[in-house]
């Protein structure tokens, strides 16, 4: 009686493996793909490519990066957001963020030795902060498009313009009277001269490579920047996945002079295509609008030909 039970337990069971097989193993697939060969449904079940006298050059929803071999901007194009996406960015099998969060403003050295041996930055263990990366990134954004890269909490030269407060504390662990300040973000051997003369009356030091400096009291200098920078946020900051194929139409509007500059066309020109490629709000109230950097780039190719970066060049 045992047995009889058991054989037709493992019975009912083996016939809802194969039922359950066919269903979810052969059927559900079948009926996806089925749905994806709709007209309108299957442009996006192919990934959303976009093709180029018969060329793929990439997907609609997959960002991208715009420059020359050797990672400098094309000036022809509008350029993506930043990416961490991978050791270049825009890797999409290494999708992700940087990890670093608003209170990264401190950043860790790298060996002057190394530095000097010819290492690059990363390799002689510098690290920037997140502060330092969008400092960075708006000079060079400001830089590239000409225009006032000045932005709060930021150096002259680029870094976070974070100071080191040493001195005796109150019981709110504030620094009563400081004794010592030093520019955290300025190594002795890359500046002589910190983005501050005195603090409190107390003269700015540039920070010497192996002291810590933690013991003080962490203090970001805002500075005279305006509250609003002319460089936007998405223009220095990575997104979640590294891949984002859009951009706001302020950084757009950024770029406008210079695209039009190195295609020979009036500013107006390009505006005139870039307002094809906005779009609003997801359904009038979610989210904010953007442009899709690759439709973009593309359309201006079309309608003002010049040097392609698909074509290697």
């Amino acid at each position: 009686m045992n047995v009889t039970n058991t054989l037709r337990q493992h019975w009912a069971a083996l016939r809802a493996l194969l039922v359950f097989t066919v269903i979810l193993g052969f059927g559900y697939p079948l009926l996806i793909w089925l749905i994806g060969l709709i007209p309108g449904l299957h442009e996006k079940a192919e990934g959303s490519l976009l093709s180029v006298a018969g060329k793929a050059i990439g997907s609609t929803l997959i960002g991208q990066s715009f420059t020359d071999s050797s990672g400098n901007p094309l000036p022809q194009y509008f350029q993506s957001r930043p990416s961490a996406a991978g050791n270049n960015g825009y890797d999409p099998t290494a999708s992700g963020g940087s990890n670093l969060g608003p209170e990264s403003v401190v950043d860790t050295p790298g060996d002057p030795a190394l530095l000097a041996a010819g290492k690059s930055a990363s390799d002689a263990g510098f690290k920037p902060s997140l502060l330092t990366q969008i400092c960075t990134r708006s000079m060079s954004v400001g830089q590239l498009e000409g225009d006032n890269r000045a932005r709060p909490f930021c150096t002259g030269g680029g870094v976070g313009a974070v100071l080191s407060v040493i001195g005796p504390r109150d019981a709110r662990g504030y620094v009563i009277h400081p004794t010592r300040v030093v520019s955290v973000n300025e190594p002795c051997a890359t500046t002589k001269q910190p983005f501050l003369d005195l603090y409190e009356g107390v003269r700015v030091e540039c920070a010497k490579f192996g002291e810590d400096y933690s013991n003080g009291q962490i203090m970001p200098i805002r500075g005279a920047a305006p509250g609003t920078p002319q460089v936007p946020a998405d223009a220095v900051t990575a997104s979640g996945s590294g891949l984002d194929p859009d951009i706001s139409p302020a950084y757009a509007e950024l770029q406008v002079p210079r695209v039009a500059k190195a295609r020979h066309v009036s500013p107006d020109q390009i505006r005139a295509v870039l307002a094809q490629y906005r779009d609003g709000r997801a359904l009038g109230f979610f989210g904010e609008p953007t442009v899709n950097v690759l439709q973009l780039n593309a359309e201006l190719d079309h309608r003002f030909p010049t040097t392609s970066w698909w074509l290697g060049g």
